[in-house]
């Protein structure tokens, strides 16, 4: 027994894994049996880094308003199209604030614990025995929606629109701010070398503005105006430069955002009120920015006033893309842009959104790293500071978690 166990220690050694041929699930009984058998022989503090011992998976829970706490959270088991994933790098998103404040997100109501998060990347720790095209250690970003795959939707490819749709960080689904998360191995993508886990986050809200662009056909002749300067406002410029269009104005009630937009390339910045009577006047500003006809109009905010500017500010025969969802019930001036045949496209998150952004950033085409104004670690006084920033608004455009 002893000079079999010898041999384990020698041949399970980093150095020596590749040469060993064995399976991870004999793998994984073997090297636990190793550690156990011959503990008195591991110095205290020794590092052993394919330790399978099972480790206790936090999370960042939402208990009620304004209250998060990390605490255990119990994965389920991989089944064999599965992944695990550890995560490395998760972003706030603008509906986790919602959540975080209000307990809810239009008709999505968080009735009991939940865990947040969606933006998300991580390593491979684990694979399904189905699992072909991931291998342990791959960087990957993770598309967070998981559809039924059998209704009509999903079959005709529209399956971010699938009634059954498991999204993460979406009640009653539990997210991915955690140390841990299993997910099918298809909604995993591999990241480029050249590609970081962060960017790799940030490929979760650059996929709205590219479906956007996608869904508004947008391309070199396009000349186009942004409402809102947020995150989404921000990633769906990026999107459409990189599909072609030729001029891009921003417009927003915020100085801070307005300046980070034209520092990121937009052509020109418009600040605005909150008021609605002051439409018309903006709509003329927003023409003379222009220097000619709106195109097509992305309203990424959503409140009444916002959908008023994009439907009055867009040229007869245009398009107004409506990528800020608000309240259910708005009043708008539908029968003039009815009259002028404006075409409305509603979005709703993405779909086959991964491969292009991902394409993107290997590229350069789109640079995501400049949106990343503030980093946190993951312990209970960072995840009461991160909320905290991203709530406030201000300088912060994209908080982001290191786990």
């Amino acid at each position: 027994m002893a000079r079999y166990l010898s041999f384990l220690q020698c041949h399970l050694t980093e150095g020596k894994l590749k040469s060993f041929k064995i399976n991870n699930s004999v793998f994984v009984t073997l090297w636990q049996w190793v550690r156990m058998a011959t503990k008195t022989h591991l110095s205290d503090g020794e590092v052993d880094q394919y330790s399978v011992t099972e480790e206790e998976n936090l999370a960042v829970w939402l208990l009620a308003i304004k209250t998060l706490r990390i605490q255990p959270f119990n994965l389920p088991s991989l089944g064999p199209y599965d992944v695990k994933i550890r995560i490395k790098a998760v972003g706030i998103c603008g509906s986790d604030i919602h959540h975080f404040k209000n307990m809810r997100v239009a008709n999505f109501v968080v009735k009991k614990p939940m865990v947040l998060g969606h933006e998300c990347a991580g390593i491979v720790e684990q694979v399904g025995s189905q699992v072909k095209f991931l291998m342990i250690g791959d960087r990957v970003a993770l598309e967070p929606g998981i559809s039924c795959r059998q209704c009509q939707l999903c079959k005709d490819g529209r399956y971010n629109l699938c009634r059954n749709m498991k999204f993460f960080g979406s009640p009653p689904t539990n997210g991915a701010l955690a140390n841990q998360v299993v997910h099918p191995a298809d909604l995993c993508f591999k990241l480029p070398d050249n590609v970081s886990l962060e960017e790799g986050a940030m490929c979760e809200p650059l996929s709205v503005g590219v479906h956007a662009c996608r869904r508004a056909n947008v391309g070199p002749d396009t000349k186009l105006i942004i409402i809102g300067a947020g995150p989404i406002g921000l990633v769906t410029m990026l999107a459409a430069r990189a599909f072609g269009s030729p001029k891009i104005v921003i417009v927003d009630v915020d100085d801070i955002r307005l300046s980070f937009a034209k520092d990121l390339g937009a052509d020109e910045i418009i600040k605005v009120s909150s008021i609605m009577q002051d439409v018309e006047e903006e709509v003329v500003r927003i023409r003379n920015a222009m220097g000619g006809p709106v195109d097509l109009s992305f309203d990424c905010v959503g409140f009444n006033k916002t959908m008023t500017t994009a439907l009055q500010a867009t040229r007869a025969g245009g398009k107004v893309c409506l990528v800020g969802l608000g309240k259910s019930e708005m009043t708008l001036p539908l029968t003039s842009a009815a009259a002028r045949e404006v075409d409305v496209i509603g979005i709703f998150r993405y779909r086959n959104t991964w491969p292009l952004c991902i394409e993107l950033l290997r590229t350069g085409e789109i640079d995501v790293k400049p949106l990343i104004t503030h980093r946190y670690n993951f312990t209970q006084e960072g995840v009461d500071e991160a909320f905290e920033t991203s709530s406030c608004g201000g300088n912060a455009i994209k908080v982001m978690f290191n786990l």
